[in-house]
């Protein structure tokens, strides 16, 4: 499992994922609310690193721009 450090853009142009430092920077067109913009980021961080959407998990942040998100990635 890995840990990533991530900052959430919601209500972006486009769906885009950039690397910044030691952490990711995560554009999506969804709004941030009832959780829209967490599926989106969920989604578009399973296409980034090839897996499914259910081994990316929101560990920290729910409800903020600044997040930790964990990986599962099978070796």
């Amino acid at each position: 499992m890995e840990r990533i450090k991530i900052k959430v853009v919601p209500n972006a142009k486009r769906n885009e994922v950039f690397e910044e430092g030691e952490r990711l920077k995560v554009y999506v067109t969804s709004p941030p609310v009832g959780g829209k913009a967490n599926k989106a980021v969920i989604k578009l961080l399973a296409e980034f690193f090839e897996v499914k959407k259910g081994d990316v998990k929101i560990i920290k942040g729910e409800r903020s721009r600044e997040k930790i998100v964990e990986i599962s990635v099978e070796r």
